[in-house]
């Protein structure tokens, strides 16, 4: 629509669809388009003209090519809900494809790739064929783009018409633009598939390179993108690779700056020549440093990006840290951004100038901007021994300004500096205790409470400072009540005198008695035991020496880098994630599971290798497992009209959600008592994580068996290996005496993370309102965490055995453990989310390979070996993370034994 169209969306009188409907079938071309423009108005600001869809698409039989338009925008936004009159467009959609003009081609096939109808889809194969081959480039890169929406649409279809084919087929145009298109539909349909579809190899390689510097700025994302994804033969092919890529640094779209940049920095790692990496370092700074003088958008996507490459090639930028000095200008989101990137360029070198920043920052209004400048400072404390005197010095001239805020983050990061530098800078804590009155927030005043008990010994009145705190001890945040217990401690293992004994009590039976708060608590009996029973083991354990801290607070792991590194300007390289962490994409290929034996070639990708000893497993809970049943392959999901906002919030699927009221009929074994009747004062509870619709719960059942009411039934799960919380609170009616109730509650991971070596403990303590706190230790049952997408195809399977070193490789064997039948394990174990894979023969021993996946995508590749009808069983487990293995062989043990 032109400027002067915007009389289209003025109000209209109250008959607008009949008129509308009149004007659409005018004898005047000049009246139709004006009805039309006025129907295409009232669609966008939201009115229902579907009722005109007739009248409208018979608007189509015209040669302007505006009304043409209008007309096809319209079939788009309707033909969803008008499928059967949808196909009245077909004729002349077909007929717009061979049209003489090419812009009329294009736009004919462009509309049918975007009416997502199932009866159109099968019309447009045709026409697409021919585009494809059209002699017009126009036509050919529209068409390029439109097979990738029909892959979207039906991928069957596209494979079996040889669309795929043709796609590679137009890699090798003589149009530079139609080659854009075409890597970029195969790229998007590679995205979405299972199977092998786009592969680069040399002569491909060479038609890129050449399409590249002909091609539009968004042709050449899309080209370079698809590069960066191929790996050289050798060192020299990947330094031709970037000579030819390296003019893009140059061009004035920043998109295709950095992609340029993500393609070098993946052939650098296969180039071995230092000088060739040192030249590329140097051509690499000033596009990236232009990037910074663009809109503060920009910029920020520029430093999101910055800030992983610094942390792989610091070298690029090290010279290079004065474009990041913050203007006054500057969003908050600017400053902090280059903040960061401040600290990882920081250097002894420049510390000088950047220690001068930092303290201008912090003097700055912006209270998050301070306290990130002086949590800066103490950061490059941390980092650099020898700078580290010149930060204390600044931290300190920022403390005398006696600014609240600034002083607090000034404690929090000396409180880190002298855990990295110990019995080095104590002298300044005389200057720190001056500060005690002013602190109000939590983490200083726990950093300070810290410093105090762990410097007791230098403090003279370092009873006094304590026993100010102890004052509010039950109103202060868990963070304070807990560094205020230890720093009690070691005050009176310190110096056991009157004051702090007199101290010790009063925290002990605070923390043990006053408080709900079971971190506390059980620190608190933990020490009160060591105390009481063993005065000389609590020195070694509370007063033990501590391992340096170092600045990792913000790097990332080398694995994760590298996968954020291969996608640098997309939303990955913005968000510091993995695109699986927050774009889900449902691969359109069936996955399928064939029962063949093993070719013999393929044997040597499953040999055992050394024997493990596994770890003793710990006992298991007495009781049974109950089979969750085999789930479907995962289908698209249907979004609830209506969503439950705590079910949103938590981040649950709302129908896996069980009402308090709806009767639960357990079927298959009972679960296993946790707390008998007999130590629950009546009440007794049996529990068992399991797995339903793909939502973890935790099955309980509550039995009442003494006299009286019980209700207010609260739960909470102690930290734990998977981070296994409530999703909500605990759902049971009042319990009246002689009668029970189950429940499912649902479950949430890796919220309540535990430090130290996995465990396949669960701690849980349940309450009422009229019995004391029940606590119980329970199992992580790993099978109830296996996901539905857990199924690996062979290839896949072979190739990631393969690729996991041998020492990652468990094994336990099972003596006791009879297998009946083959298929009767799978089929138990595909209940369980351990998919088949393959199976072969090794003697008069069947060996089965499955596949299964916890969350965070840690995959489990399984061997069984057994001899069907004879005792003993002999179980491998592959995963990146052998520490939980045994975890895996518990679950084993449970399933078959049940």
């Amino acid at each position: 629509m032109s400027g002067h169209d915007s009389k289209y969306f003025s109000t209209t009188k109250k008959g607008e669809i009949p008129e509308l409907k009149e004007e659409l079938n005018s004898q005047y071309k000049d009246k139709r388009k004006d009805a039309v423009k006025k129907v295409i108005a009232a669609m966008t600001v939201g009115k229902d003209v579907s009722s005109l869809f007739t009248d409208v698409v018979n608007c189509m039989q015209t040669e302007n090519l505006e009304l043409k338009k209008l007309v096809y925008l319209y079939l788009i936004n309707y033909a969803k809900s008008q499928p059967d009159l949808a196909i009245l467009a077909v004729n002349t959609f077909v007929k717009d494809s061979q049209d003489p003009n090419p812009l009329i081609r294009a736009l004919a096939v462009r509309t049918m790739g975007c009416i997502r109808v199932d009866k159109i889809t099968e019309y447009l194969c045709d026409p697409l064929q021919k585009c494809l081959k059209d002699d017009d480039p126009y036509v050919r890169k529209t068409a390029a783009i439109c097979v990738a929406k029909l892959f979207d649409i039906n991928a069957e279809l596209v494979e079996d018409r040889g669309f795929l084919e043709a796609l590679k087929d137009l890699i090798s145009d003589n149009n530079p633009m139609v080659v854009a298109n075409a890597v970029a539909a195969l790229a998007e349909i590679q995205e979405n598939s299972t199977s092998p579809i786009f592969e680069i190899n040399s002569t491909t390689l060479t038609k890129l390179l050449t399409a590249l510097n002909e091609c539009t700025e968004w042709g050449q994302v899309f080209i370079l993108d698809a590069l960066s994804r191929y790996k050289a033969a050798d060192p020299r092919e990947a330094e031709n690779i970037v000579e030819r890529v390296t003019p893009r640094l140059q061009h004035a779209n920043c998109a295709v700056v950095l992609s340029a940049v993500k393609m070098i920095l993946q052939q650098m790692e296969l180039i071995t020549s230092t000088d060739v990496i040192r030249n590329l370092c140097k051509k690499m700074a000033p596009p990236l440093v232009t990037l910074l003088s663009a809109e503060p958008e920009i910029q920020y996507v520029a430093l999101r990006n910055i800030n992983l490459i610094v942390q792989k090639r610091p070298t690029i930028l090290a010279h290079e840290i004065k474009v990041f000095f913050c203007k006054y200008n500057d969003p908050i989101y600017v400053k902090m951004e280059k903040l960061e990137i401040m600290i990882k360029l920081a250097s002894d070198r420049n510390i000088d100038q950047v220690l001068l920043e930092f303290k201008e920052y912090a003097t700055e209004v912006d209270v998050d901007f301070v306290r990130k400048a002086v949590r800066a400072i103490g950061r490059c404390a941390i980092k650099l021994e020898r700078a580290a005197e010149r930060c204390i010095s600044v931290l300190l001239e920022l403390i005398k300004i006696k600014v609240n805020y600034v002083v607090q983050e000034a404690i929090i990061v000396i409180k880190d500096i002298f855990r990295r530098y110990p019995n080095t800078y104590e002298s300044i804590i005389a200057t720190l205790c001056e500060s005690l009155d002013t602190l109000d927030e939590p983490e200083a005043k726990a950093s300070m409470i810290w410093i105090i008990g762990e410097y007791a010994e230098r403090i003279d009145n370092a009873d006094e400072l304590l026993e100010s705190f102890l004052e509010s001890f039950p109103e202060e945040p868990a963070q304070v009540q807990l560094q205020l217990l230890t720093a009690t401690v070691k005050l009176f293992l310190k110096k056991p005198t009157e004051g702090p004994q007199q101290m010790i009590q009063i925290v002990l039976n605070n923390a043990t008695v006053e408080t709900d708060n079971p971190d506390l608590r059980d620190r608190a009996y933990i020490y009160w035991r060591l105390l009481s029973t063993d005065p000389e083991a609590a020195k070694d354990v509370v007063l033990a020496e501590k391992p340096v801290i170092t600045d990792d607070s913000n790097q990332l792991e080398p694995s994760l880098l590298d996968e954020l590194l291969a996608n640098i300007s997309t939303l990955s390289s913005v968000y510091h994630k993995p695109p699986e962490a927050f774009v889900t994409r449902l691969k359109t290929t069936v996955q399928k599971t064939e029962d063949e034996d093993f070719a013999e070639g393929s044997e040597a990708g499953y040999s055992s290798g050394n024997p493990v000893d596994s770890a003793a497993s710990p006992p298991t809970t007495t009781g049974n497992i109950h089979p969750a049943g085999r789930q479907p392959a995962p289908a698209p999901a249907v979004p609830a009209p209506v969503p439950d906002l705590l079910g949103d919030l938590m981040g649950l699927d709302n129908a896996a959600i069980v009402p308090v009221d709806e009767p639960t009929t357990p079927s298959g074994p009972p679960l296993p008592v946790v707390v008998p009747a007999a130590a629950g004062q009546g009440l007794q509870i049996s529990a068992q994580l399991t797995r339903k619709d793909g939502q973890v719960f935790y099955s309980m059942l509550f039995e009442n068996n003494s006299q009286a009411v019980l209700d207010g039934f609260m739960i909470q799960f102690n930290k734990n290996t998977f981070g296994l919380a409530a999703a909500g609170p605990l759902q049971i009616q009042p319990l009246h005496p002689g009668t029970s109730a189950r429940t499912l509650l649902p479950m949430v991971l890796f919220q309540n993370m535990s430090a130290g070596p996995p465990s396949s403990l669960l701690q849980v303590a349940v309450k009422n309102n009229q019995q004391p706190v029940w606590y119980f230790t329970d199992k992580i049952i790993l099978h109830a965490l296996f996901g539905e997408d857990g199924r690996m195809e062979r290839g896949a399977f072979l190739e990631t055995w393969r690729s996991l070193p041998d020492s990652n490789e468990v094994l336990k064997e099972f003596p006791g453990i009879t297998i009946t039948s083959v298929e009767s394990t799978i089929e138990l174990l595909t209940a369980f989310n351990m998919f088949f894979i393959a199976k072969r023969k090794n003697g008069n021993q069947d060996v089965i390979y499955l596949s299964a996946k916890v969350p965070r995508d840690v995959p489990f590749l399984i061997e069984l070996t057994a001899m069907v009808g004879q005792p003993g069983l002999k179980c491998a487990v592959k995963t990146p993370t052998p520490e939980i293995a045994p975890f895996f062989f518990e679950a084993v043990e449970l399933l078959f034994k049940a």
